[in-house]
């Protein structure tokens, strides 16, 4: 019979979950285990869940949205691979919720910013400003998702497994074409070494077969080497950029820039949308090209406008 973990990450694949919400998952319930001096967890329930979360809330301090990861986690568990439902957790301490308002580069910053991102990073840097993207839309873009001539890009399995389509900024249209082309070359070269096909789910995979070597599906900012499939050993492909190499460019040109601020990739994207307000662009319009479920989410915006808290002038001014 497989170990528990190894169901967890077969229940995990067979529902096409990323690599990165499996490692994350495997993580969760490894620490739920060992907390508990390595008890299986069908032989625990309720009350060893609510020991587990109240003690990363109390004890470790982690934030409300760490707290909900390891309970997502350990619900998958009981649910998909133990079978068992579980009855209502209500006897969780709750990590304290703190309502921050996001940090705005302005229009200065952001060019500072990359103006001092060197080599392969300026463009998707570039990107997750002009077009408002987090920092893996960014990166899984693929050749066929750009749309030179509506000026747009279509954003598949986003937050929350949502499509999209946000635009592609004029200024960019000769680096993407550059982009494009060094791609190609790459692509080619991969294609005559017996390689070339895109990184695909499986079932995609088996539905397109030999169609996953075209140009279209290859990532826009590919790595600079082959790499083995952890999921599938003997398959080699060419994956996109790390996101550490992305969130290291940022980190550095920041730094470079004299920026006094925690600036992050996700910081780009904050002052895509309060730029986008601040030009009088409608806050619907925000929030589809953000993918915001909630127009609620899109208001945070408006705390963060031009000339302080709400847009208001101080009665000093």
């Amino acid at each position: 019979m497989p170990r528990l973990l190894d169901q967890l990450r077969d229940s995990i694949r067979v529902r096409q979950y990323s690599l990165a919400t499996e490692k994350t998952y495997v993580q969760w319930v490894r620490r739920f285990i060992l907390f508990h001096d390595k008890r299986h967890p069908a032989e625990m329930g309720k009350s060893e869940i609510e020991a587990f979360l109240t003690y990363l809330a109390v004890k470790r301090g982690v934030s409300p949205s760490t707290q909900n990861q390891a309970l997502q986690a350990v619900l998958f568990l009981y649910r998909n691979v133990l079978e068992i439902e579980l009855p209502w957790l209500d006897d969780v301490v709750r990590a304290k919720t703190h309502k921050r308002v996001p940090v705005v580069l302005n229009t200065k910053e952001v060019r500072a910013l990359i103006a001092h991102c060197n080599g392969e990073a300026r463009l998707p840097v570039s990107l997750l400003y002009g077009s408002g993207l987090r920092a893996m839309e960014c990166l899984r873009l693929r050749i066929g998702d750009l749309d030179a001539s509506r000026r747009t890009i279509r954003v598949h399995s986003g937050k929350g497994g949502k499509d999209r389509v946000t635009v592609l900024p004029d200024d960019l249209q000769d680096a993407l074409a550059r982009q494009v082309q060094h791609v190609r070359a790459l692509h080619e070269l991969d294609l005559e070494r017996g390689f070339g096909f895109a990184k695909l789910p499986r079932a995609l995979r088996r539905k397109l077969g030999r169609s996953t070597h075209r140009f279209s599906w290859q990532f826009l900012f590919p790595s600079g080497g082959l790499s083995e499939d952890p999921r599938d050993p003997g398959h080699w492909y060419r994956w996109h950029l790390h996101p550490t190499t992305l969130r290291r460019a940022v980190s550095r040109a920041a730094h470079a820039a004299r920026i006094h601020k925690r600036v992050t990739c996700h910081t780009l994207r904050h002052s895509f949308a309060t730029h986008l307000l601040e030009s009088g662009t409608d806050i619907r319009t925000i929030q589809a090209l953000l993918g915001h479920r909630n127009v609620n989410t899109t208001m945070i915006y408006t705390h963060v406008v031009q000339r302080g808290a709400l847009g208001a002038r101080s009665p000093l001014d």
